[in-house]
Formats: structure tokens, sequence, C-alpha cells
């Protein structure tokens, strides 16, 4: 048997170390807190040992601004500002190949070295005097009043070394403007010459004409006058129809009125009713057949790459000019 000084030894050895409630509390908070210590100072020590950027700037001012900076931005400028200039081939494809594609009126077609040599021969500054200033049934700028001497110039050069010419390519400020500023100077004075010298042969011509129109009876007058159903007609076809005239005016403005404004080739001039009247008495169906199948001088869609409803609308539109 075990005597009681055995039994105390044997209990002394199996107690553990925790032996009150406070060295419990104690001792799991310690479970708690060492642990996370000892990660953190893990964590602190491998960030110290290799920085982030080092060697570079990307913690800058500079690099984290660049970094998020918007994706698009965007600049105030006033509508008055100047804009672009455009080059030979984009003034050549919005105003001259109306003509200069299908060679209509006696237009040099784009690339007929053939043709081109003769002009080509005369040099550029006679190109570009006849471009701005007009010749023969060409309109002055090609009919677009508002081309710059700079935007004739490269219209100019592109058509040409198009068409077999080495013309170097005008720059702003350069030559090529301000010759085009004197071709356009010289225009004028001879425009105002021969105004001058035409003056008297018109005012003859005005008063031949008045006397006999008012010699004429009031029947006769009353019989010549076009029927007023027949100017009606178009006008009520554009009202039924579902017409967008600002697509006609649109088309009218980019490609037509290099004829319709000066009359070239005998095209009835944009507001002239005396010349519309007889087409629109034809009727609307054979005015727009003519308009996109073409008719002597003029070719098919006026020689663009317009819809059907787009040369419709513009048929419309130039029709209801003269109403």
């Amino acid at each position: 048997m075990n005597t009681p000084e055995q039994h105390v030894e044997q209990t002394a050895e199996h107690e553990g170390l925790i032996k009150t409630p406070k060295q419990l509390i104690v001792t799991i908070l310690l479970a708690f807190i060492i642990p996370i210590a000892v990660i953190l100072l893990l964590i602190r020590l491998v960030t110290a040992s290799v920085p982030l950027g080092v060697g570079s700037d990307a913690h800058s001012q500079e690099a984290v601004a660049s970094r998020i900076q918007p994706v698009a931005k965007f600049s105030l400028v006033s509508a008055e500002a100047a804009t672009e200039e455009r080059t030979g081939e984009q003034v050549y494809s919005a105003t001259c190949s109306a003509c200069h594609t299908a060679g209509v009126a006696g237009a040099h077609k784009l690339g007929d070295t053939a043709a081109w040599q003769p002009l080509i021969a005369k040099g550029f500054d006679a190109l570009l005097k006849n471009a701005i200033n007009g010749v023969n049934a060409m309109p002055p700028r090609g009919g677009n009043p508002s081309l710059s001497d700079l935007e004739v110039a490269r219209a100019v050069v592109y058509l040409a070394n198009q068409s077999g010419a080495n013309f170097p390519e005008p720059e702003a400020g350069g030559e090529a403007a301000q010759g085009g500023e004197a071709a356009a100077a010289d225009g004028a004075a001879e425009q105002a010459q021969a105004a001058a010298a035409d003056a008297p042969a018109q005012a003859e011509a005005q008063q031949a004409t008045a006397q006999p129109a008012a010699e004429q009876p009031a029947a006769e007058q009353a019989a010549a006058a076009p029927e007023q159903p027949a100017q009606d007609a178009p006008a009520q076809a554009a009202a039924a129809g579902n017409v967008d005239l600002a697509a006609g005016e649109k088309l009218y403005k980019t490609t037509c009125f290099a004829c319709h404004d000066m009359g070239v080739a005998g095209a009835p001039k944009f507001g002239d009713k005396a010349q519309w009247e007889p087409l629109i008495a034809e009727g609307m169906d054979k005015m727009i057949k003519i308009s996109l199948e073409g008719k002597g001088a003029m070719p098919p869609r006026g020689g663009s790459t317009a819809s059907d409803e787009e040369v419709i609308s513009a048929v419309h539109y130039m029709v209801n000019a003269v109403q």
C-alpha cells in the first residue's frame, strides 16, 4: 500500500502548469497575440528588405498622375477658329470630280495624259489662273466659292500630276497661294473690263427686247404663258412623297452646284424659273430618270455615288427653288 507521502508525490506529478483561472486567461491571450505578432514581424521584415518600386519613379507625382489620367481629353476652341485646309485629292473628290471624272462639257478627264499635255505645257500659273477665274464652261473655283486659293492650287496640282505633270505640292503661305491671289486679282480686273465693254451692247439688247414685249398683244402673252397646274404638280408630288429636302440640299451643295450654279454645258441654273419651266412641264418622273441615267453632258447621278433617294431629293430641292 502507498503511504500518504507517496500519494502526495504522485498527485503533484499529475498537476498542470495552469493552476488558477487567471493563468488560463493569460495563456489564451498569449496564444493569440504571439502568433499575430510573429506574422506582423515577418511581413515587416519582407517589405523592408525589398521596397516596392526601388530604382524607379513609379511613385513619383508625374507617374501617379499619368496612371490616373482620364482616357479621353477635350479642349475648348473658338467657333471662329480656322479649319484645316483640304488636300488636292479631297477638293477633287468634293468639287472637281463632277466634271473631270466623266469629261462633262469638255472638261479634261483625270488621268488622260494626252488631253492634259497641252495644258501642262502652259505651266502651273496658267492652270491656276484658269481654275480660280474660270474658263469656257468651267466656273470660277469649279463652282465652289468657299475654296481658298491654296485649296484650288492643291487641286490643280493633283489633277495635273495624275495626268502626267510633276508639279510640287503647294504649301500654305508659299508662292502658289500668292500666285492664286494675283490670279484672282487679274481675273477680277479682266471681268470688270469686259463688263464695261459689254455695257452699251447689253443696254441696246434690253431696249430691243423690251419694245416687242410692250407691243405684243395681251392675248398672245397669255397664250405664251405656261399653265399654272403644270408648275404646281412637282411641288404637290414633293409634298405628297416622303422626300428629304435636307438630303437633297446637301447633295446639291456638294455635287450638283458645280454645273447648275453657273449653267455649265446648258444645265438649268438653280433658281432660274424660265429655264426650269420646260423641264417641269415634262413631269417629275422624267427629270428623275434623266438625273439617275444621265443625258447629254450630264453624267448619271451628276457624276456622284449618291443613292436613288438622294438624287430624287436633290431634284425636288432644285424644283422647289423655282416654285
